[in-house]
């Protein structure tokens, strides 16, 4: 089975669902999860932009003015909403899979990837933006550290787990659509190999 064929193959099999990237800002979710809508021909969502068109403001006014529950209650709805609508790759904001209701819609319309990073390389990124409302609150890596305590538990659950590292996104690309075809059964060949 060529590229094309696998590609192929795995938009098939996913149906309606789409392929939702989960994990701690920082660990690629938009950069994998781009990339990886364009190889597979599907459109790429970011929730937190999604977000931040309907409630017209940012994320951090969002949390400034009105504080994190309301924001979890927006993103809730915008993310039950946005897996309403097929086939797509959906980068989620850090603390959406955090809530049971959002992980159900999930795993009901969706395939979940987690990006999983390690502490030094999740710092390293997130300290090149200043716009991470939950990072606002003390040390930046004294709160990276916590939030992966509390939310990496929550994470495994995902259906997927993919390292993300210091190697080109195409890599990380790679291994999430090896790992796709494996959970959706999608069988491929070794490059080269003949039918």
């Amino acid at each position: 089975m060529g590229e094309a064929q696998s590609l192929h193959a795995i938009k098939s099999a996913l149906g309606e669902r789409s392929i939702v990237m989960v994990g701690l800002m920082g660990c690629g979710k938009s950069a994998v999860g781009r990339r990886l809508a364009a190889r597979l021909g599907l459109p790429f969502v970011d929730a937190d932009e999604e977000i931040e068109k309907a409630a017209g403001k940012s994320i951090e006014d969002i949390f400034t003015e009105h504080g994190e529950p309301y924001f979890r209650d927006g993103e809730r709805k915008v993310l039950a909403r946005l897996l309403r609508s097929g086939q797509q790759v959906l980068a989620t904001g850090g603390g959406a899979f955090m809530n049971a209701e959002t992980r159900e819609a999930i795993a009901q319309s969706g395939i979940s990837v987690w990006l999983r990073a390690e502490l030094p390389l999740l710092v390293r990124r997130v300290a090149k933006r200043s716009n991470r409302p939950l990072l606002k609150a003390g040390d930046p890596e004294e709160v990276m550290r916590n939030l992966m305590e509390t939310r990496y538990p929550v994470y495994a659950l995902a259906d997927i787990t993919v390292e993300s590292r210091d190697v080109p996104h195409e890599v990380v690309v790679a291994e999430t659509l090896e790992r796709l075809a494996q959970v959706l059964q999608v069988t491929t060949l070794p490059e080269g190999s003949q039918q």
